[in-house]
């Protein structure tokens, strides 16, 4: 397979970091939207990141889908969403608190980088807030994993988006968090990152 996409995007890196914990092999094409908008749009017209094309040459678009069809190339054992129903709502509610983070993160990138005087604070301020909610939420989240993680020995779906996006948002909007107000999901973040899977799909 073919994953194309910049691995400083984290819903490229989160598909990435689940391959890699999948065991499926796949190659890292990394092509920007911006930058490589030809060469991406000869594999994809619509140019979206993550791209996928599959073994028999099928081009799949947006993370969440993506790894729908991951989960189903791998065994039980290899998937990354729980069985049980309660968790997979959980899991389901911890991905989707971290996706938020990621399109709060993105767009004050976006907003900070129009001239001052096109830029609309309330917006900013409004996104800042949404931004910080989800944080807080998935840090009570992740203060229940203790030195753990979610819902199994290794981590799963939930445990992945969770990292994958404070890593991002840290790297992007370093000024917009207190990494002391949410030491539980910095700790667990950085834990994460020293694993062979997050390694492997590092972009800095």
């Amino acid at each position: 397979m073919r994953l194309i996409g910049m691995l400083d995007s984290p819903y490229v890196r989160r598909v990435a970091v689940s391959l890699n914990a999948m065991g499926l092999p796949f190659v890292h094409e990394p092509l920007s939207v911006f930058r490589d908008y030809t060469a991406f749009s000869a594999i994809n017209p619509v140019v979206k990141a993550p791209t996928l094309v599959t073994d028999e040459g099928v081009t799949l678009l947006d993370s969440a889908l993506i790894l729908d069809y991951l989960e189903r190339l791998v065994p039980a054992e290899r998937r990354l969403a729980p069985q049980g129903l309660a968790d997979f709502a959980r899991s389901q509610r911890i991905i989707g608190l971290a996706l938020a983070a990621n399109e709060k993160s993105v767009q004050l990138v976006y907003e900070s980088k129009r001239p001052d005087e096109r830029r609309y604070e309330p917006w900013v301020d409004r996104v800042s807030s949404q931004l910080v909610a989800a944080y807080r939420l998935l840090e009570a989240e992740i203060a229940m994993a203790g030195d753990g993680f979610l819902f199994a020995a290794r981590p799963l779906q939930a445990d992945i988006a969770a990292a994958v996006a404070w890593r991002f948002t840290r790297s992007v909007a370093p000024d917009r968090l207190d990494a002391a107000e949410f030491p539980a999901l910095a700790e667990f973040s950085a834990r994460a990152e020293r694993l062979p899977e997050f390694a492997a799909a590092d972009f800095d």
